[in-house]
């Protein structure tokens, strides 16, 4: 993974085994270097994704999408329309 002047581009490279997410960081900051790095790497900004395209770019880092879908709204990286429907990266 090349680093692209980004902090902690190194530290999220060691989550990642053979393009895979090893496992999903419990300690918050961590977790936070993570969602950013997949936000930007997975989901393209201004432009909308179905619930099932968000879950399918997920999964080809980890099992866990619906996890990972979860903590990238929570943590304000992807937006959700009320009914669930669609999905826009934020930053």
């Amino acid at each position: 993974m090349p680093d692209n002047g980004s902090s902690g581009a190194h530290s999220v490279a060691a989550l990642f085994s053979q393009g895979r997410l090893t496992a999903i960081p419990r300690k918050p900051a961590r977790r936070e270097q993570l969602l950013v790095h997949l936000a930007e790497t997975l989901f393209e900004p201004d432009r909308a994704y179905t619930e099932r395209e968000v879950n399918e770019a997920l999964l080809t880092v980890h099992e866990d999408c619906s996890a990972l879908r979860r903590y990238l709204v929570v943590g304000g990286l992807l937006s959700r329309t009320r009914d669930g429907s669609s999905y826009r990266r934020m930053r």
